[in-house]
């Protein structure tokens, strides 16, 4: 079961694309962040939804909000799928041990090895304001996007 919003979102450390390590909490107040999980780095989805991010990143970096994608592929995967694609934001790996973040955040997919589509907006604070799941095989839209980060300007 995913984590619901309005809780504390779990802190946790990954390495990024070039082997740095990432701590959700270094984001506290200094800016919101959108925890986007995906399954597979090169699959066809995946690649379209990331990609669309990547040319709409503005709707991030506007509202002072830090996009990172998460998924259980080594730093290596990822950093040759950022290079390909050009993407301009951190990609984390939950490679070892094995999807353990996206399970603290009830998105893993035991069956299949890795992470569900799975996006959460987490304020300056830590908390999760807005969170939205697709079912398996279906790509999030940025008009979801869009409205998540109308909920977290709101006042909490």
């Amino acid at each position: 079961m995913a984590l619901e919003n309005d809780t504390l979102a779990p802190d946790f450390e990954l390495a990024n694309q070039f082997g740095e390590l990432v701590r959700l909490s270094q984001f506290r107040g200094r800016s919101a962040v959108a925890l986007v999980f995906f399954p597979l780095a090169f699959s066809g989805t995946c690649t379209g939804e990331l990609c669309e991010l990547r040319d709409n990143l503005s709707l991030f970096t506007d509202d002072q909000v830090t996009l990172v994608g998460i998924s259980v592929d080594s730093k290596h995967t990822l950093r040759a799928w950022a290079e390909q694609e050009q993407y301009g934001f951190q990609l984390l790996a939950d490679f070892w041990p094995h999807g353990q973040v996206a399970k603290e955040y009830g998105v893993f997919l035991q069956e299949k090895g890795f992470a569900n589509r799975a996006t959460f907006l987490i304020d300056q604070q830590g908390i999760i304001r807005e969170s939205f799941i697709t079912a398996p095989g279906e790509a999030r839209s940025l008009a979801a996007y869009r409205a998540a980060l109308e909920e977290l300007r709101q006042p909490a």
